[in-house]
Parts: structure tokens; sequence; C-alpha cells
């Protein structure tokens, strides 16, 4: 049973941070229907941004991540205004290529301004607790409290607040929106600047427990497109779920199969539970229209 809790702990932990990155991919999908694989991008510099801000300003954890979130945050929107709404009446591939040749293009300015070196930031709260026989780094606890901590005041914002409100509106008939006075151009601009802070906030608290290198966004956004896939496309319910699904197989896998198979056991899932239920686990609640 130990063992049992022990994984469990650990894959709430990953499902916790899948589920913040994967949250800002469906955001965007559902106001841009653009795949943007530069989040990745985003989850990295986020990373470097709080080790940097804390090692070399002296800013303490959350300072560092708050400020981490900003920088992100505003790169997101920059990243909006001059690569993505130029596109917008581009063919359908023309903003995935732009969002591909975004990412490279980060991880190469991360790589010449930061070097090749792995990094690693220090823990707010280092230590451990033992729960009859689970152990329980702080940190862990941290990430498990903080994302899901997130995720309830996304949802809030959404749906209770005027400007959650008309992010919705925009994601279901942008027309429509535009008609009834919203600006769908701020929207834009707000929901990437929405998505930035959350992958910073994400790559913040897992820095202290994982390694920081400019390509260490590639698998994360690889494994956050299988969750908006899985728990359905523009549905923010679906990308937490997903990422829970995900976070437990991989946990679960890694310890009763093999480590070797951790990365390959959410394209197996997404296989298998697609073949049963094409449209995804959820209906969207957000379609770029």
């Amino acid at each position: 049973m130990d063992l049992f809790l022990q994984q469990v702990l650990n894959g709430l932990t990953l499902g916790g941070i899948y589920s913040l990155v994967a949250l800002g991919l469906t955001l965007v999908y559902g106001i841009m229907a653009v795949p943007n694989f530069a989040h990745g991008a985003f989850y990295m510099v986020g990373a470097f941004a709080a080790f940097y801000l804390s090692t070399r300003f002296g800013l303490g954890y959350w300072s560092a991540m708050a400020a981490a979130a900003v920088c992100v945050g505003v790169l997101a929107v920059l990243a909006e205004r001059l690569v993505f709404y130029p596109l917008r009446n581009a063919p359908e591939l023309a903003p995935m290529i732009a969002a591909i040749g975004l990412m490279l293009f980060l991880e190469a300015a991360a790589q010449a301004l930061w070097g090749t070196d792995f990094h690693r930031m220090s823990p707010p709260w280092p230590g451990v607790l033992d729960w009859s026989g689970v152990i329980a780094p702080i940190q862990r606890l941290l990430i498990i409290g903080g994302a899901f901590g997130l995720v309830l005041v996304l949802q809030l914002f959404l749906h209770h607040t005027v400007a959650g409100s008309t992010i919705l509106a925009v994601a279901q008939n942008r027309e429509g929106a535009a008609l009834m006075g919203i600006d769908p151009r701020k929207v834009g601009m707000a929901t990437f600047a929405l998505s930035g802070v959350l992958a910073a906030v994400a790559a913040a608290l897992y820095a202290p427990i994982n390694l920081i290198y400019p390509a260490m966004g590639q698998l994360v956004i690889l494994k956050a497109f299988v969750i908006i896939i899985l728990g359905g496309m523009g549905s923010v319910p679906g990308a937490v779920v997903g990422g829970l699904i995900i976070g437990l197989a991989e946990s679960f896998g890694a310890f009763y199969v093999s480590p070797d198979y951790q990365d390959l056991i959410a394209f197996v899932l997404l296989v298998a539970i697609l073949s049963l239920r094409p449209q995804g686990l959820f209906s969207r609640e957000m379609r770029a229209s």
C-alpha cells in the first residue's frame, strides 16, 4: 500500500504540471485554432527566467516565479502580435509552421544566452515528510497544491468573471462576440498572456525537481498535445483530467513496468482511448470559429 500511495503522489505531481501546460495550450487553441508548438518553448523560458532571477538577481523563489510569469506572459503577447496575428487569414498550415519556427528560434536563443548546461533551481522549503512510510518531498506537495489551486482559480475566472466570459464568447463564436462589442484582438492577446503565465508557473514549480535546459519543453509539449487531444481539444476539464490520467499512468507504468517506457505510455494511452472515443473524453467548451 505504501508503494501504491507513493506512485499516486508521483502521478499527481506529474499530472499537475501536465495539466497547467495543457490548459494554456487548449486556451490558445480555443481562441486561435492554432496548435501552438511554441508553448513548450514558453515553458522552457519560464524555467530559465525563474532560475536566473533567483540565482543572479537574488530574488526569492516566489518572487522569481511571479517575475518569470510576467516575462513569459509578455513574450507570449509579443508572439501573438508579431507571429500569429498577421497569419490569421493565412492557410491553415502557415500558423503551425510559424509556431514550429518560433519554438526553434526560442530554443536557439536560450542556448546562445544560457548555454547547454543543465541547471536545477533551489526549492523554497527543502525536506521531506514521512506519512506512515510514504515519502513526500515538500516540493511535490507544493506542485500538487499550486497546480490544482491554479486550475480552480482558472475555472472560476472563466465562468464567473466578465473577462473570462469574453474569452469563452470569442472561442465559441468570434464574429458573434465582435457584434456584441467584444474586441477579439484584445481577447487573443489576453489569452496568449494567460497561457504564458500558466507555462511559466508550471516550469517554476517543477524546476526544483527537474533539470532546466534549452530543449526541456519538447517532450512536455508533445505530452500536452496528447492530453488536449485525449481530453477533447478546447475542453478545460478535459485538459485537467487528461493531465491526471497521463501523470498517473506514467508513474505507475515506470514503477510496475519499466522507467524506459515511461514516455511511451502517454502515446499508447492516446491510441487506446481515441480508438474507443475519437472525440476525446469531454465535449469541447471552447471552439474557435
